[in-house]
C-alpha cells in the first residue's frame, strides 16, 4: 500500500479521519493535539470527556486509539492515539507502530476510506525524526486493513523533505 506525503496543516486536510497525536488525558494539549482541538471546536473535547468518563477513566493508554467527532474540521472523525515518549535506553518502537496500526484499525471499523496522520511522537515526545519517519512509512505502507488512502502530513519543510527522501528509498527498494 502506498503512502501519500504532504506538507501542511493536518487540520485543513479533507479526509474521512484525522489522527491526533494526543496526550493520555484526551483533554487537549500542545502541538498537533492543541491545533486539532482549536480548529475542531468544543465538540471534540466534549466527546473526549465522555470517553474519559466511560471507557478510559485513567486516560487513553499509549499505542491505543479511540475516535470522536471531528467537529468543525473537514473530516468525519478524529482518531486519538497516544505515542510513546522516546527513550534512548529502552526500545519503545513497538508502541509507536501500535499507534499507526490501531489508528488504521479504528478507521477501518468506522468505514473510513481515507486517513491523515501526523508524525506521531516526533514533537515534544522527542522521537528522532528519521526513525519516526521510517516507522510511520513502513507501518502505513503495510497492508493492514482496508483504508485505501493513507496520508502522512508533515508541518515543516525539513521533515517533509526527509520523509519524501525516505519514501522514495522505500518505494524503489534502496532501503530494505
Amino acid at each position: 500500500m502506498d503512502v501519500e506525503i504532504f506538507q501542511g496543516d493536518i487540520t485543513t486536510v479533507k479526509v474521512d479521519a484525522i489522527v491526533n497525536a494526543a496526550n493520555s488525558s484526551l483533554l487537549g494539549g500542545g502541538g498537533v493535539d492543541g491545533a486539532i482541538h482549536r480548529a475542531g471546536g468544543p465538540d471534540i473535547l466534549s466527546e473526549c470527556r465522555q470517553l474519559r468518563a466511560s471507557t478510559y477513566p485513567d486516560g487513553l493508554p499509549t499505542g491505543e486509539a479511540a475516535a470522536t467527532t471531528a467537529g468543525a474540521l473537514p473530516a468525519n472523525w478524529v482518531i486519538h492515539t497516544v505515542g510513546p515518549v522516546y527513550a534512548a535506553h529502552e526500545d519503545r518502537s513497538q508502541k509507536l507502530r501500535d499507534c499507526y496500526r490501531n489508528s488504521l484499525e479504528c478507521a477501518q471499523r468506522l468505514g473510513a476510506e481515507s486517513i491523515a496522520f501526523p508524525l506521531i511522537s516526533s514533537g515534544v515526545y522527542r522521537w528522532p525524526k528519521p526513525e519516526a519517519i521510517d516507522i510511520a512509512l513502513r507501518q502505513l505502507g503495510a497492508d493492514t486493513g482496508s483504508v485505501p488512502r493513507r496520508l502522512l502530513v508533515l508541518f515543516d519543510t525539513a521533515t517533509y523533505d526527509a520523509a519524501h527522501e525516505a519514501h522514495e528509498r522505500l518505494r524503489t527498494g534502496y532501503d530494505t
